[in-house]
């Protein structure tokens, strides 16, 4: 598709993680490959209760369709109060890019399963709605994820190369890019671009830390590393949780945020436990960055475990360089994923890929995404 071709669309974004806190909301100004402007946003944190029906859901309890259809109001309602809060009529929103939520991801059995009803989110909204995002490169022989790499790719494309962007959410995942190569027939990106993009699931992010810390302190997350700055790794069991043949395989690659049990630490203090979950995340970050073509320049850092201190110090340490917030780039790692999907929703509308061979593992570079339009509800 040639630049003209391309529709430049103003798209709302939502997103909610592994971490089952809440939903992101983010309107970004697009055509698919350059990001023309990026605008406000807002967050909408889930209830407990909520929280617990999502996390009973994932555990193969309670009533999908049910579960669904509260999560999709939900996430109209986040639609419908960042639009008032910025005076902004939905006319105003060319499209939804609806991530849902994942319940069930399953890469080795080629099965992914996002709740959310598109259909009616537009109906609620009045606006066109993407969603379904990752089956179609599933169906290609995909892993499913990651899927923001196209959206690093977008930002990062006046930084010098390489840089790595590492995602610390519920899952952790890394984005490697380097130089993209002109070529006028092959157009992967728009703008005959194909693009210089490795990006792999590295292992844990703040799962099993959030778990940790609710079962043994009765809060959703470690807030600022308190309890594992406390406790001391235990080696043994590092160890342990690091022999899981995921880390030894060569990507691409992808995970289920309860790919990995607590069990292991179960004798462990809830200190010593949390340091040695933060020594974890950090050290399959580390094994990661072997698989790169080339080491980063910089180590840009996004999800909420950038607000570890404990965690963002092990990771420089491990890694023996230095690691940024991605707002020392100017971007918002509160809002990132919830920009992706905006993104991705207009790349899906401009028939552009969404996955590559290189992200994901699918065959060819892939377009995906489920349309929703207001008229067809």
């Amino acid at each position: 598709m040639d630049d003209a071709s391309r529709s430049e669309m103003t798209a709302l974004g939502l997103m909610s993680g592994t971490s089952r806190d809440g939903i992101d909301a983010a309107i970004v100004r697009t055509d698919g490959v350059s990001v023309l402007e990026r605008g406000p946003s807002a967050m909408a944190s889930y209830s407990e209760e909520f929280r617990e029906r999502l996390s009973d859901l994932i555990s193969g309890v309670g009533d999908v369709l049910e579960v669904e259809a509260e999560l999709t109001i939900q996430h109209a309602g986040l639609v419908n109060f960042l639009l008032e809060q910025n005076n902004l009529n939905n006319s105003k929103i060319d499209v939804i890019g609806f991530h849902g939520h994942t319940i069930l991801h399953a890469p080795d059995e080629h099965r992914t399963h996002q709740i959310g009803d598109g259909a009616l989110l537009s109906k609620m909204t009045g606006i066109t709605v993407v969603n379904d995002l990752r089956s179609a490169d599933m169906a290609a022989g995909g892993q499913g994820a990651p899927f923001a790499p196209a959206y690093h790719w977008a930002l990062a494309r006046n930084i010098p190369k390489p840089v790595a962007v590492l995602n610390l959410g519920g899952v952790a995942n890394v984005t490697w890019l380097g130089d993209d190569q002109a070529d006028s027939e092959v157009d992967d990106l728009g703008g005959g671009l194909i693009p210089q993009i490795w990006a792999f699931d590295t292992g844990p992010g703040n799962a099993l830390l959030d778990d940790w810390a609710a079962m043994h302190i009765g809060a959703r997350f470690d807030r600022d590393g308190g309890l594992a700055s406390a406790g001391s790794v235990n080696s043994s069991v590092l160890e342990q949780l690091l022999q899981n043949p995921f880390f030894s395989r060569a990507p691409p690659k992808s995970l289920d945020r309860d790919a990995f049990s607590l069990e292991p630490l179960r004798d462990l203090s809830p200190e010593d436990g949390a340091a040695t979950l933060v020594a974890f995340t950090t050290q399959a970050v580390c094994e990661a960055a072997h698989f790169l073509p080339s080491e980063p320049l910089r180590w840009l850092v996004t999800g909420g475990g950038r607000h570890n201190t404990v965690m963002m110090d092990e990771l420089a340490t491990r890694l023996g360089r230095t690691v940024e917030p991605v707002e020392d780039a100017g971007w918002d790692g509160n809002v990132l994923e919830a920009e992706a999907f905006a993104y991705l929703a207009v790349r899906a509308i401009n028939q552009l890929p969404l996955s590559w061979p290189t992200t994901t593992g699918v065959a060819r570079p892939c377009v995906g995404g489920v349309i929703h339009r207001p008229s067809n509800c």
